[in-house]
């Protein structure tokens, strides 16, 4: 029962490495969008179901992590799966940014950042760009729906994904790594 109980649980790893590498060519992420260059992709799972691809960009000569951690220009960009409810999403933003003991000074901003979010529909890109010096843009769909030029928002709301406390541990490692 035991050795059963084994092959089933790697028969089941292996379904879901082929099916995150599935998703991914799903995502079609493109290798550099302006400057940056593709470093990592993932696929957020929960639950046992597919929420998201995640692509992580940075410039050519550095890593991800070197990226993130120097305050360079990184871009996230998010392919969704399945449809998510707008208030689910700011639920868990906010969650997660209160885990985070993110500045209180940034809610006014954060909370028009959150006002331009919409229902997620499955095929849905949203793509968080940090620029040092120039701020945050937020596209949904290749659209800018979200502009701010304060660097302090871009880094604590791109620490959602990329920060400590995060979303997902396993998803920031994969992303920064």
């Amino acid at each position: 029962m035991r050795q059963l109980l084994i092959c089933w649980v790697m028969m089941l790893s292996l379904t879901a490495h082929a099916s995150d590498a599935d998703r991914l060519k799903q995502a079609a992420f493109p290798a550099q969008v302006d400057e940056l260059v593709l470093k990592n992709q993932a696929v957020l799972n929960y639950l046992w179901a597919d929420v998201y691809a995640a692509a992580l960009y940075a410039p050519q000569a550095l890593s991800a992590r070197q990226a993130w951690d120097q305050q360079k220009a990184v871009r996230l960009a998010l392919y969704y799966f399945r449809d998510i409810d707008r208030s689910d999403v700011i639920k868990a933003a906010t969650a997660t940014l209160e885990r985070q003991q993110a500045n209180g000074r940034l809610k006014p901003e954060i909370e028009k950042l959150h006002a331009s979010f919409r229902d997620i529909r499955g095929g849905d890109r949203y793509a968080l760009d940090f620029l040092p010096g120039r701020g945050l843009n937020l596209e949904i769909n290749d659209q800018v729906v979200f502009s701010s030029s304060n660097d302090e928002l871009a880094r604590t709301y791109l620490g959602i994904w990329l920060g400590p406390k995060g979303l997902s541990e396993s998803l920031r490692e994969k992303l920064l790594n």
